[in-house]
């Protein structure tokens, strides 16, 4: 059977050894001397063999036998692995190291997770993170296909995703967006059967229509256009007008403009979606108490 050694008991011998001396290490060790004493017995013991030649009255040092000499930089090294692993749990624990993996919809990934990031992984340098910019559906199958630790989307229907678990952070009001110079962009407020006058373009967050009394407009739509880029600048080039979230709004845009859609009044929740049967990991679980900690303000 293989001895069992103690990385207290290897630390004792080191010292002993470095310091030439039990006196010296058990000051080093913040115990007694006789403390130490027992503690590399106990280590021989396992071993089988003896670790020091037995003490020169004259000189005072403890010298190593040939056996320790062979076993102390052996002791070094178990003593070395043990700490980089009690290290890297620690900074695991604290966030500080590993890999974070997290997905979010766009209109999020660019108003909102920006600034969260930057403030997340400054006292963080090691933390190595993953960020996956997608559309909801994207964002669901990535959380349940564990390709990411957890995602941020608007609110689902709970019996289509019963493995997972959501919990809102922020409400995002839907409003209409087109270029400066198009009729509506004076309006302080929109119903929707003023759209039907004009040419509109779908996307990908026009379902948040349905079950409304808008919803015949997803009809009356002649293009829809899934990416975002693509999107703003059909309407910045005067191609029509479309309806959006605000935070999926452009806020440094020069040449758009988002009305608010009054009649009806819309609302998506958005916010934080993971597996219900999974723990998240030291470094997802403390950037999700992040967002929440910074939501709060």
């Amino acid at each position: 059977m293989l001895p069992e050694l103690k990385v207290t008991q290897l630390r004792h011998f080191v010292w002993v050894s470095e310091l030439k001396g039990f006196h010296a290490a058990a000051e080093k060790a913040h115990r007694t001397q006789p403390a130490i004493s027992l503690s590399i017995r106990d280590l021989e013991n396992k071993l089988g063999e003896g670790l020091f030649e037995k003490r020169n009255a004259k000189t005072a040092k403890t010298e190593l036998t040939p056996f320790g000499k062979y076993f102390l930089p052996k002791a070094k090294e178990l003593i070395a692995h043990h700490d980089r692993i009690a290290e890297d749990m620690m900074l695991l624990s604290e966030h500080k190291t590993g890999h974070l993996r997290l997905a979010s919809v766009p209109s999020i990934a660019s108003r909102v997770l920006p600034e969260i990031l930057l403030k997340f992984v400054s006292n963080s340098p090691s933390l190595h993170v993953s960020f996956f910019d997608d559309n909801s559906d994207a964002v669901l199958k990535m959380v349940e296909n564990q390709q990411v630790d957890f995602g941020i989307t608007h609110l689902f229907h709970e019996q289509d995703h019963s493995d997972k678990v959501f919990t809102p952070i922020w409400e995002d009001r839907i409003g209409v967006v087109c270029p400066k110079d198009h009729p509506l962009a004076e309006k302080t407020g929109i119903h929707w059967k003023e759209l039907r006058q004009h040419r509109l373009i779908s996307n990908g967050t026009s379902r948040l229509l349905e079950d409304t009394e808008a919803q015949p407009l997803l009809g009356h739509s002649q293009f829809y256009i899934s990416n975002m880029i693509s999107l703003i600048a059909m309407l910045e080039a005067g191609f029509g007008m479309t309806t959006l979230p605000w935070y999926a709004f452009p806020k440094e845009s020069t040449t758009l403009r988002f009305i608010p859609l009054e009649t009806p009044e819309v609302t998506r929740r958005i916010g934080i979606v993971k597996l219900s049967n999974k723990s998240l990991t030291p470094p997802a679980q403390a950037l999700v108490d992040f967002i929440l900690e910074q939501s709060e303000y």
